[in-house]
């Protein structure tokens, strides 16, 4: 029986003839590697910018967001684990090719395209092939993943993308183990590789109650992102809700998130965002130098834009993303 070993993820998956990798859609036909999910999302969506999140690109526009089923973690948490912990055979598939992809995008007026809900990180050839195509018509290329992924492949990836929101869910090895059955140091080199890039990037926690909400979980990401990946890199706790295997807890407290976001900030992050929740000043971009209200959004809507030219409309300073 012939193995193929795909070289995608840090998993390194030895897949026997017949078999699939541990994301349930990389399989092994004849003694070669195909992806069973090619052109094929269960998840397409035009959603505003703000939903995926990303604070510091394009803000008001949208993006034509697809997914395909399948990963390579396993988040005891997931908030999409209907599409993301099922193999194909599974879900709601559609037919869209990526020139299929920009073509709808476009139509739709959408300015970007989002691989996301799942992870593109396994559905790599599809996300690759659509990002040229979309590049080539103008778009921006988003991707929304947990980062688990080679340097090499990614390294081939990033010259297509524009922006990044990698999703960082705890700082220690034992915690990725327990919840997503991962290592934290891809993730952590994930990161840096798409900072040194020249690729925008924002990152998200989901404060998990009892897994990772306490002020010293907090304090090592922010202390993490402002030593390694800089101070201006927006973070955005976002708010857990019941689901999956973890549907004994609660949802994450609105003050244990206002707590995390006191915590990073104090740390010396300047741009830090609460998401999945409706909160107040913890939606807002400020001003790091005078303080001045830059955005206002009340959830995925923005209701007051302060930005001319990237700029604080009152000191001058230069905030950090893609602005036109």
């Amino acid at each position: 029986m012939q193995h193929v070993e795909c070289l995608l993820c840090p998993r390194h998956c030895r897949i026997p003839e017949g078999g699939r990798g541990d994301c349930r859609v990389r399989a092994n036909v004849d003694g070669k590697l195909f992806s069973l999910v090619y052109g094929k999302p269960c998840a397409v969506h035009v959603d505003p910018i703000e939903k995926k999140p990303f604070f510091h690109v394009l803000p008001t526009s949208t993006s034509f967001s697809i997914a395909t089923a399948g990963c390579n973690l396993h988040c005891k948490g997931c908030q999409n684990w209907t599409i993301s912990q099922r193999p194909p055979e599974e879900t709601d598939n559609l037919d869209l090719p990526p020139e299929a992809v920009v073509r709808e995008a476009l139509r739709a007026g959408c300015r970007s395209i989002a691989y996301t809900y799942s992870d593109p990180v396994i559905f790599y050839e599809y996300t690759f092939d659509t990002s040229v195509l979309a590049r080539q018509a103008g778009l921006l290329n988003l991707l929304h993943t947990a980062g688990y992924i080679e340097k090499a492949p990614l390294a081939d990836l990033c010259p297509e993308l524009h922006a990044a929101n990698v999703d960082i869910k705890g700082m220690t090895d034992d915690f990725y183990h327990r919840m997503s059955r991962g290592t934290l140091q891809p993730v952590l080199d994930c990161v840096l590789a798409l900072k040194k890039a020249g690729i925008w990037v924002e990152i998200t926690n989901l404060v998990v109650p009892t897994w990772n909400d306490r002020d010293e979980d907090i304090r090592a990401l922010a202390r993490w992102v402002r030593t390694y990946a800089g101070k201006d890199v927006p973070v955005h706790f976002s708010r857990f809700w019941p689901m999956h295997e973890l549907t004994n807890l609660p949802p994450t407290p609105e003050d244990t998130l206002a707590r995390a976001r006191k915590i990073a900030m104090a740390e010396g992050l300047q741009y830090v965002y609460i998401g999945n929740i409706q909160s107040g000043n913890g939606n807002n971009t400020y001003c790091p130098d005078d303080g001045q209200l830059l955005i206002a959004r009340d959830g995925y809507e923005v209701t007051e834009n302060h930005l001319v030219d990237g700029k604080c409309e009152r000191c001058g300073t230069a905030i950090p993303g893609i602005w036109k």
